[in-house]
């Protein structure tokens, strides 16, 4: 696995002016940047990789939509290196209209554990009446919190704080990471 998602913590913000396909940034926790992503643009079935450097030319990560347009939509992830499928995330479809929750699942799609939005309360708030309310995500795997993702308030820049410190080696970081995009590429694109 490259080194670059080794990390305990990172910091992924979405490029503001980004004319075509959304633009992910990935820092480290001293906010060097050190992976980029992008999402295709004009595509029926969301298509989104990561990058190992600016020029977008060395491409480690793949995520991609099975079907098109799907309320309860799988994500794959790949390692492009590699070929081989790191796991996937499935977006827990009528339940993510009141609080977003995704499942995580291994290389052969059984499930390993949960990503969930933190306040049931909160989450309506945000959906209904402000998007001024930074969101917060967990990730369990067999039912210990191993992630957490803490959204800044900014109202302009979609940034979100990822950290792993709790994780002891039960999710595959790329497959973490790829859940973090997929919150602001998809999940950001909806409020």
């Amino acid at each position: 696995m490259n080194p670059k998602f080794n990390h305990h913590k990172f910091v992924i913000r979405k490029q503001i002016l980004s004319l075509v396909g959304a633009k992910i940034d990935i820092f480290d926790a001293n906010e060097r940047a050190i992976l980029f992503s992008k999402m295709k643009a004009f595509k029926l079935k969301e298509d989104i990789r990561i990058y190992g450097d600016e020029t977008m030319q060395t491409e480690l990560i793949s995520i991609q939509a099975r079907s098109v347009i799907d309320f309860s939509g799988v994500f794959d992830v790949v390692d492009v290196e590699t070929g081989q499928k790191v796991g996937s995330l499935r977006r827990k479809g009528l339940k993510s209209i009141f609080k977003d929750e995704w499942i995580i699942m291994g290389p052969n799609d059984a499930e390993i554990g949960l990503m969930k939005e933190d306040n049931s309360l909160l989450a309506l708030l945000r959906r209904f009446l402000t998007n001024l309310i930074p969101q917060h995500y967990h990730i369990e795997i067999g039912g210990t919190k191993v992630a957490e993702f803490k959204q800044n308030f900014n109202p302009f820049v979609q940034k979100l704080n990822l950290d792993f410190s709790a994780d002891d080696k039960k999710l595959d970081r790329r497959l973490g990471l790829a859940a973090a995009i997929l919150l602001i590429a998809v999940e950001g694109n909806q409020g």
